[in-house]
């Protein structure tokens, strides 16, 4: 995942119509809601949304806050299932549990 970020991120490098996040649309994005919305554009395979969450922020902040979700989705699961997060995240993962 983190490889397609930074894929992302030299292409919005190089492009001539990115700008900063504080001049877009008259609005900032924070690094919680680029990531929140990258992955769910990921989840539903949706190129330019994608595209545009990536361009919200800085790879790597982008990065921190995917992997915030990563580890605040895992430890819920974990609460839900009433088992460790180590065993949710080997499960999502398709890793054998032992």
């Amino acid at each position: 995942m983190f490889g397609q970020i930074r894929k992302y991120a030299a292409r919005l490098r190089t492009s001539t119509h990115a700008q900063p996040a504080s001049t877009r649309a008259g609005r900032t994005h924070n690094l919680f809601e680029a990531a929140a919305t990258y992955v769910v554009a990921r989840a539903e395979d949706d190129q330019d949304r994608i595209e545009e969450a990536a361009a919200w922020v800085s790879p790597e902040a982008l990065s921190f806050g995917v992997s915030e979700l990563a580890c605040r989705a895992v430890v819920a699961l974990a609460r839900e299932r009433d088992t460790s997060p180590a065993a949710v995240a080997r499960e999502l993962l398709g890793l054998p549990t032992g």
